[in-house]
């Protein structure tokens, strides 16, 4: 596993993530049902093979990837784990889902949060989606407050454009944007990535195996009835079928350096820059041992430039 500084005097970050958002189980966005047991399986066996951070939010299966986490912290140990979490999202009793990045919003869902993760502290605490009815003085402002009180280490947002950003960097340094970035969702490329390397901001790509479309085990008829891709358009057609035939040219690359397509596409958006980390969701151990194996590889330059030119291709 290697190991990178997560933006501008950030800790050290390994360069694969592992994301949680399945292991929340079932809710509006989940991904169908998923065993704890499973989970805690893949938490443990991401940290045994050098994955040091993992990422998260409240809103997982309404706070219950929190809550294993915390579940894992306890066998893993405080100091040897780096959590990343998020606020902005909050829901009532009837688990209806609102915006709000108000200051008294985000402090009731820090206490949540650290209450279920087992801590009193949060290495990274990111913006989740912007509150459009909150102005980015309050909001970005009350996290560098959090920052100033001892609650968390690191701030960051997710899902702000370049325009939000920047606005946020003015008044206190983003640690990290994170931000969705595949194969296939490649228009951060454009202007964040630019503009976290011109101001020193990390780039967390979340989906970076679109999903599940990138791991060339997909099949429609894996899905549970209630799995959010159902509704996705990337999982239906037209779109479908064009995923496939990309998975279908990747495979032949990926074999010839061994590798499953999963860990080219990991490779592939840890190689074309020095700012991005991945952050790889997993279901079970082997996936999580399968998604780590790809912080290992060096992907030559010809390598790059035939993905570059096959991407672009479309």
């Amino acid at each position: 596993m290697r190991y990178r500084q997560l933006g501008k005097h950030g800790a050290i970050f390994s360069e694969i993530g592992l994301g949680t958002w399945a292991m929340g189980g079932q809710w509006a966005w989940g991904w169908g049902p998923q065993d704890d047991a499973d989970s805690l399986r893949a938490i443990y066996a991401a940290f045994k093979k050098g994955i040091n951070w993992v990422d998260t939010a409240p809103i997982y299966g309404f706070g219950h990837a929190e809550s294993l986490i915390g579940r894992a912290v306890t066998q893993l140990g405080r100091e040897n784990i780096y959590i990343a979490t998020k606020c902005g999202l909050p829901w009532d009793d009837s688990r209806k889902v609102r915006r709000s990045l108000r200051p008294d919003s985000i402090r009731k869902e820090i206490e949540g949060s650290l209450r279920r993760l087992r801590t009193d502290y949060i290495d990274l605490y990111q913006h989740h989606w912007p509150d459009p009815n909150t102005s980015v003085l309050d909001s970005w402002g009350e996290l560098v407050r959090l920052k100033q009180e001892g609650k968390v280490r690191h701030i960051g947002v997710c899902n702000y454009d370049v325009r939000l950003l920047l606005r946020c960097q003015k008044i206190a340094p983003v640690q990290s944007l994170q931000t969705q970035l595949s194969m296939i969702r490649r228009e951060a490329l454009e202007e964040l990535l630019p503009a976290c390397r011109e101001h020193g901001i990390a780039l967390l790509a979340y989906s970076p195996l679109q999903n599940g479309l990138l791991t060339d085990t997909f099949t429609p008829e894996k899905l549970a009835e209630d799995d959010w891709r159902r509704k996705d358009d990337n999982f239906n057609e037209p779109a479908l079928s064009r995923h496939r035939r990309l998975v279908e040219k990747l495979r032949l690359i990926a074999r010839s350096r061994n590798l499953t397509v999963a860990q080219l596409a990991l490779s592939w958006i840890l190689q074309i820059s020095p700012q991005n980390f991945a952050i790889a969701g997993a279901r079970n151990a082997a996936q999580a041992l399968e998604n780590a194996a790809a912080s290992s590889t060096a992907l030559t330059e010809e390598e790059l430039r035939q993905l570059t030119i096959l991407l672009q291709s479309g």
